[in-house]
């Protein structure tokens, strides 16, 4: 077992049931000039979880971690998106609307896939979810299922939207969740803040909050910590 300094409380973990999940970083959100930058958003806010994603990818990938991706986006013909979602945002800034990287949040399309810093490697699964949250039409918990996963470290974008969607949705299903702070990010400073309290409130009310050189540290020592 291994044991990282964390918000409310240390978060121990066992490397073989846990999985590292990086959420939709993709270039339709993180690209300068693409579709995020285009509503206003400062990408800035969101790329400077690259350089310790990046690291962290690393040392987990050497782990033999786990390590799932996920994009947001839908069908061409955009028969999975629904009324309440498709027409929100601005006219001519819609999901499927030409953007600058092809059609907004379409499957195939340029701006549709991960940036290449973090591109996947070699046998880790990418699941395409029409939704906000991770496990929603998808085949997530499956594959944790099959893995044995009960531990998820989360990471990506945004941090108020799909981030805690997916926290929510997992720790309804018994999963325990540490949100790494340095790797999920917002192009809202006061959401990213206040979404991350939100995580660790009452006790960790929907999981523990962390940060990223703290898991690396735990990744590289041996443990003899028994779960209590």
């Amino acid at each position: 077992m291994r044991s990282v300094d964390a918000r409310p409380s240390p978060y121990t973990f066992d490397p073989a049931t846990t999985a590292l999940i990086v959420i939709d970083m993709q270039r339709d959100f993180l690209e300068p000039g693409g579709f995020g930058e285009s509503l206003g958003n400062d990408v800035a806010e969101l790329r400077r979880t690259i350089a310790p994603l990046a690291a962290l990818l690393t040392d987990v990938r050497a782990a033999g971690l786990t390590v799932i991706h996920t994009r947001e986006g839908h069908r061409p013909d955009l028969s999975d998106c629904p009324p309440a979602k498709l027409h929100r945002g601005a006219p001519s800034k819609r999901i499927g609307d030409p953007g600058p990287n092809g059609r907004i949040l379409i499957r195939g399309e340029y701006g549709h896939d991960i940036i290449d810093e973090l591109k996947p490697v070699a046998g880790e699964p990418v699941l395409d979810k029409p939704g906000k949250g991770a496990f929603y039409d998808t085949e997530l918990e499956s594959l944790l299922a099959e893995r044995g996963i009960r531990s998820l470290l989360v990471t990506g974008v945004t941090t108020e939207v799909c981030v805690h969607t997916t926290v929510r949705e997992a720790n309804d299903r018994g999963y325990e969740c540490l949100v790494l702070a340095d790797c999920v990010g917002s192009y809202f400073p006061e959401f990213q803040r206040v979404g991350l309290d939100m995580i660790a409130a009452q006790g960790g009310i929907f999981g523990w909050v962390g940060d990223s050189a703290d898991l690396r540290h735990a990744l590289h020592t041996t443990s003899v910590l028994q779960s209590s």
